[in-house]
């Protein structure tokens, strides 16, 4: 095995990503980011939070989160509501038609990777995160942000 090998397997990393980000959006017409969006309001007591929580989960920038809920609620998905203790404040919360969307969605790329990797031993699981740590340091991007989530828009906006 050669470098050139090392970059084919990456490059199939890539694109099989790639190709379930598009799959999900043209079955589902939500985003892997959306999508992990609504599945996090369904985890929430009364299927509510605030942006400042879904920030956090989903490890995005802020624009980013409105960006998401955006377009989110323009589908009809989640609905912005004031806060009842205080109006300053806004709560999301996952409409019925969110939960529909959520009984109908396939599983993820995402959710089988992590099914698969929690289910290795720990040691596998060591060496495959000190594989990935060394790459990340001879591609020197260990100080890049990055949310446990892939998405293709990622790839296409940061060309």
């Amino acid at each position: 095995m050669n470098f050139i090998d090392i970059l084919i397997r990456l490059r199939k990393i890539v694109r099989s990503v790639n190709l379930e980000s598009k799959r999900v959006e043209k079955e589902q017409g939500v985003s892997i980011p959306q999508l992990l969006c609504l599945q996090f309001l369904a985890e929430q007591e009364d299927f509510k939070t605030n942006a400042a929580k879904l920030k956090a989960f989903l490890n995005l920038n802020a624009s980013t989160i409105s960006g998401i809920l955006r377009r989110l609620e323009k589908k009809g998905f989640i609905a912005k509501l004031p806060k009842a203790s205080d109006k300053r404040v806004t709560l999301i919360s996952l409409t019925a038609s969110g939960m529909d969307l959520l009984k109908s969605a396939p599983i993820t790329f995402q959710q089988k990777l992590s099914e698969k990797l929690q289910a290795l031993p720990p040691e596998k699981l060591q060496t495959i995160i000190e594989g990935i740590d060394l790459l990340t340091q001879i591609m020197e991007v260990e100080e890049l942000d990055a949310s446990p989530i892939i998405t293709a828009e990622e790839f296409s906006n940061e060309k």
